[in-house]
């Protein structure tokens, strides 16, 4: 009985992570990790924040104290079991990887104290490196087929069962999590925070998009001598 039970577990294990490829798994907790020092080190110390997921982790860490390494997995972690039937099989694999990276990392670096602290007083170096941080972080989950938190299950999951785009949904959830913020960021910084939201968001399409070129077609393409 129990070795059946084990034989089961261990054929539902294959078939999830079949297809799965390591390299991927690697580059998501890269971008995690380039996700969660940002986070820490720039954005929970300027009071400039984040729409979505990642700027709730903020705004329950500055009214409850509650840690971003356990609101974002929780978070996240409802976001993907809404959107299980949507995302399909790699996704949800690639999205948890990166969501446990990034809680991990997290825990990690708030072992330590912040690098450069200084960065609370200029705000406008805060939303721009913050904006590379997670751009670059959150753009390189998502190029693998993942996500570090669940704005993207929420997001697909919502376009599916309401007739608004996605693209609409992403906006209006950052704009919801971007006013409750107001309650602790003042008005005129939170203008640098819409600012981060654009650049990071058109980072993240650029890394999704961005392709090297194979070796074949460079060589296809080099002119004879």
């Amino acid at each position: 009985m129990i070795s059946r039970s084990i034989t089961k577990l261990r054929q539902l294990f294959q078939k999830l992570l079949d297809g799965i490829s390591l390299r991927s798994c690697l580059i998501a907790l890269l971008g995690s990790a380039i996700l969660s020092f940002g986070i820490y080190n720039i954005h929970s110390l300027s009071g400039v924040t984040e729409g979505g997921v990642l700027g709730m982790t903020l705004l329950l860490e500055y009214w409850f104290r509650i840690s971003p390494a356990l609101s974002s997995f929780v978070m996240s972690l409802m976001c993907y079991i809404l959107g299980w039937r949507t995302l399909g099989r790699k996704f949800i694999v690639y999205s948890g990887v990166a969501t446990a990276g990034f809680s991990v990392s997290y825990w990690i670096f708030e072992q330590f104290p912040p690098v450069y602290p200084q960065i609370a007083n200029m705000p406008l170096t805060a939303t721009i490196l913050g904006a590379v941080f997670v751009g670059v972080g959150a753009g390189l989950c998502v190029r693998v087929g993942g996500a570090p938190s669940g704005d993207d299950a929420l997001a697909m999951s919502l376009a599916k069962i309401t007739p608004l785009p996605i693209q609409w949904i992403y906006l209006i959830s950052d704009l919801v999590v971007l006013a409750l913020s107001l309650s602790y960021i003042p008005a005129r910084r939170m203008v640098y925070s819409l600012l981060t939201v654009i650049l990071s968001g058109q980072l993240i399409g650029i890394i999704q998009k961005f392709h090297l070129p194979d070796k074949a077609s460079s060589e296809k393409s080099e002119p004879l001598s």
